[in-house]
């Protein structure tokens, strides 16, 4: 019975390791921006394994691994024909025209002068499962723990869009803020915090009730985020201040400042917990804040460090530039780089698969 299992356990891990065409551990996801594709790059061997097109000024990208699904959301905004233009190959014209309301139809914010596209993808093939109509152009992408939902930032706009995933329907808009930025999540799949760029706070949101609960004061242009929910703490980018603030989630106060300086974008925790990497796109360098001394050391990375993700698993993290079409696999510990890997247009929030 013993070797029975294990055979069956083997067989299944196989499986599941030929949907997704590579380990599972080294599976990243680059929204191509301007070249209108994403990219799924392995991370071993550094190239670009298939490239999914058909994502319109793609910036935010989220991933739901149990789905098989990515939701890809553009940074443009689109006109009434454009965005009937957008029906995938297969679909009927009554079944886009229920995601996509008409032009004397209210959106979910309430206002019909912005909008803009999700694209739900399949991750293993590229097939794009649904094009849904959003009220305004999409900053960045998260999915719920629970892959119950994706919840998308709009940045012309005033707050959160909320897209059920079991029948792909927008479930309603929340307002947060001006210039609402980024996403984190923390305890369980109800809660998110929505960074407000264009007011200082950071919105703690409460998903079940469609709710803010609290407004978190975050500097004066919070944007990228990273929740330590371990340490019950929610580390944010204060761009313009070229600073970090570190806020606890339980106070809502702001425990410490990390001053790295320059205009700061994209962020990521080691897998310890120790430090915290940042890039400096005006300065071209990427700095690593030590989270016990505060001590903020740096190394060049040229040019224009820009969106960062953590690849699980490697000891690597994964940057774009915003001045050229790579992205440069760095070692968390020295910052030292492994290697470049060339993509088309530019990388945006690319995500690695857990």
């Amino acid at each position: 019975m013993k070797h029975n299992a294990i055979f069956h356990l083997l067989v299944a891990t196989t499986t599941l390791m030929s949907t997704v065409g590579i380990s599972a551990a080294q599976t990243i996801y680059v929204p191509e921006g301007s070249a209108d594709t994403v990219s799924l790059v392995d991370f071993k061997s550094g190239s670009v394994v298939k490239r999914f097109e058909g994502t319109e000024a793609v910036h935010g990208l989220a991933v739901a691994p149990g789905k098989q699904l990515l939701i890809a959301g553009s940074i443009a905004e689109m006109s009434d024909d454009m965005v009937q233009m957008s029906k995938p190959a297969g679909m009927s014209a009554e079944d886009h025209a229920a995601h996509h309301p008409s032009s004397n139809q209210k959106s979910t914010s309430g206002t019909t002068e912005s909008k803009s596209l999700l694209t739900l993808i399949k991750s293993d093939t590229g097939e794009i499962l649904r094009k849904i109509e959003v009220p305004g152009p999409v900053h960045h992408v998260a999915v719920t723990p629970d892959e119950r939902f994706a919840v998308a930032t709009h940045m012309l706009g005033t707050g959160i869009s909320i897209v059920d995933l079991s029948n792909f329907q927008v479930e309603g808009f929340i307002p947060t803020g001006d210039n609402p930025n980024y996403l984190a999540f923390g305890e369980g799949s109800d809660v998110v915090y929505v960074s407000n760029a264009g007011n200082g706070t950071v919105s703690e949101v409460d998903l079940q009730r469609g709710i803010v609960r609290r407004n978190l004061l975050a500097g004066s242009s919070p944007e990228h985020m990273i929740a330590d929910l371990s340490s019950g703490l929610l580390y944010v980018a204060d761009a313009n201040e070229g600073q970090v603030l570190e806020l606890s989630l339980e106070t809502g106060n702001i425990q410490r400042t990390y001053y790295v300086g320059g205009e700061i974008h994209g962020l990521g925790l080691t897998p310890d917990r120790e430090h915290l990497l940042v890039t400096v796109t005006d300065e071209d360098r990427l700095s690593s804040i030590d989270l016990e001394t505060s001590e903020v050391s740096s190394k060049s990375l040229s040019p224009a460090p820009y969106h960062l993700t953590m690849i699980q698993g490697t000891g690597s993290a994964l940057v774009s530039s915003r001045a050229e079409s790579a992205v440069w696999a760095v070692d968390v510990n020295d910052l030292s780089v492994s290697k470049q890997i060339a993509i088309e247009g530019e990388g945006h929030q690319m995500v690695s698969l857990p």
